[in-house]
């Protein structure tokens, strides 16, 4: 579980939340110009494609 490096701190509703977002933020994520799995967030809200090279704009964690 991505929320131990928290340990007894914060409580639990908090900490799954923040597993699920981060979970979404780190899984592998699809093209929607060429359809290839290999989408990366640049910054909070840019993502690029790593095939075709094209950056585009969506939400902070996932687009």
């Amino acid at each position: 579980m991505p929320t131990k490096r928290f340990n007894a701190r914060y409580g639990r509703k908090p900490k799954t939340k923040f597993a699920k977002v981060e979970k979404q933020h780190r899984g592998k994520k699809k093209c929607p110009y060429c359809n290839k799995v290999n989408v990366k967030r640049l910054a909070a809200g840019i993502w690029e494609c790593g095939k075709c090279d094209v950056k585009f704009a969506g939400k902070a964690y996932t687009f």
